[in-house]
C-alpha cells in the first residue's frame, strides 16, 4: 500500500506558525512511522514550518530510511541529534529524561500529529476495512466452534489464531473473553472459566492488518438467555444504535457519547457504564478523537472510530457491543459487519 508521506509533512508543517513554532521535533515511534513511513524502535524526525524535514535513525534502521525519499542522519540519539532551538515536542510521548538531556528553549505541545491522523485517506481505510473483515470472518468462524466447557483462553486463542490464518499481522491487541460473571468486568483477561450454558459471553478483539487495528465487540448467549439477559442485551443494543447513528462530520464528541449514555441512565443504568462511547482506530487501538462524557471537540469527515456502550452488572454479567466505523457526511460507514442480533449458541 502506498502512503503520501510528503503530503502529510507538508499539512504537518502548514499548522506550526499557528502553534508559534518553527519547528516540530516528532519522537513517537506511530508518528514517525506515520510521517515518513519508516516503522523502527529508534527514529525521530524534524519537520519545520517552511517545509523541509530531516529524519533520524540508527544504523539498524538507516538502509531503510535511505529509501524514503526523505534526507536522513544516522545517530543513536535521535532526539538530540535532531533538536533545535524553540522547536516543538511531543509532550505526551517524550519521557522527561530525554527532554532534560534536550535542554532549555523547547516548546511542549499536544497532540498536533495525533489530530492530522484522525483523519484517514483512502489507502488507510481500505486497510481498515480489510483489517474489519478478517475480524467478522474470524467471529463467524469461531462462533460455531463455541461450547459448554471450553475455556475463556481457549476462545480468546482460538479467535486470535484464526485472524492470523486470514492474514492478520497479529491481533490488535489482548482478545478479551468474559463469561458469565466476568462479563461485569470491561477488560477482564481470560482466564481458565468455562463456559456454560447459561452464560452471555462477551469476546472483544480485532485484528492488525498491515499496522492497522480493528475492533469489535460482540456478547453472545450459550444457551436460551434469561429474562434479564436478553432485557439487559436488547438496552445495550438501543443504545449502540442511538450511537452509531449520532455519528457525522461537525458532531461533538460529547453529544454523541450523551445519545448513547442518555439512554442506558434511562433505564436505570447509567452507573454501570463507566466508560467512553469510543474511540477513533488506525495505527494504534486507541488514538484520536474519543467520545466521552467530558470529551470536547468535533468530529471530522472520515474518521474510523468505534462505538461501544456497556453495561456491568457486578457479580451477574454484562454486555457490550462495539463496531468500527467510518463518519461520512450521508451516514456512517460500517466497517464490522458481523450481525448485531444476539447470537443463541
Amino acid at each position: 500500500m502506498t502512503f503520501d508521506h510528503a503530503a502529510r509533512l507538508a499539512r504537518l508543517a502548514a499548522l506550526l506558525p499557528a502553534r508559534e513554532v518553527p519547528a516540530l521535533l516528532v519522537t513517537s515511534a506511530v508518528n514517525v512511522r506515520y510521517l515518513t513511513g519508516l516503522a523502527s524502535s529508534n527514529a525521530a524526525v524534524l519537520v519545520r514550518a517552511d517545509g523541509s524535514a530531516l529524519l533520524a535513525t540508527d544504523n539498524r534502521y538507516i538502509g531503510k530510511a535511505r529509501t524514503l525519499g526523505i534526507p536522513v542522519v544516522e545517530a543513536s540519539d535521535v532526539a538530540v541529534r535532531l533538536a533545535e532551538p524553540g522547536a516543538g515536542i511531543e509532550a505526551a510521548s517524550m519521557t522527561v529524561a530525554t527532554y532534560r538531556r534536550l535542554g532549555e528553549g523547547l516548546v511542549p505541545l499536544g497532540p498536533v500529529v495525533e489530530e492530522l491522523r484522525a483523519v484517514k485517506d483512502d489507502a488507510e481505510l481500505e486497510l481498515l476495512r480489510t483489517a474489519c473483515a478478517i475480524t467478522d470472518q474470524a467471529f463467524a468462524d469461531v462462533s460455531a466452534r463455541i461450547v459448554p466447557g471450553m475455556t475463556e483462553r481457549e476462545l480468546a486463542r482460538l479467535l486470535e489464531n484464526r485472524m492470523t490464518e486470514l492474514g492478520a499481522d497479529k491481533p490488535a491487541f489482548d482478545s478479551i473473553v468474559a463469561a458469565g460473571e466476568n462479563g461485569a468486568i470491561p477488560h477482564h483477561a481470560p482466564t481458565g472459566r468455562e463456559l456454560r450454558t447459561g452464560d452471555l459471553v462477551t469476546m472483544d478483539f480485532g485484528a492488525r492488518y498491515q499496522g492497522y487495528h480493528a475492533d469489535m465487540t460482540r456478547t453472545v448467549s450459550l444457551g436460551p438467555p434469561a429474562g434479564w439477559q436478553r432485557e439487559l442485551y436488547d438496552l445495550v443494543a438501543e443504545a449502540q444504535r442511538a450511537g452509531r447513528h449520532a455519528l457525522a462530520p461537525g458532531a461533538a464528541a460529547g453529544d454523541v457519547d450523551r445519545a448513547a449514555r442518555s439512554i442506558v441512565a434511562e433505564a436505570g443504568h447509567g452507573d454501570h457504564f463507566r466508560h467512553g462511547l469510543g474511540h477513533g482506530v488506525g495505527l494504534e487501538i486507541h488514538e484520536e478523537p474519543f467520545l466521552g462524557p467530558s470529551r470536547t471537540g468535533r468530529l471530522e469527515d472520515r474518521v474510523p472510530i468505534t462505538v461501544e456502550p456497556g453495561v456491568y452488572l457486578p457479580g451477574r454479567g454484562g454486555v457490550r457491543i462495539e463496531d468500527t466505523l467510518v463518519t461520512r457526511a450521508g451516514g456512517p460507514e460500517l466497517f464490522t459487519k458481523t450481525t448485531k442480533e444476539l447470537l443463541v449458541l
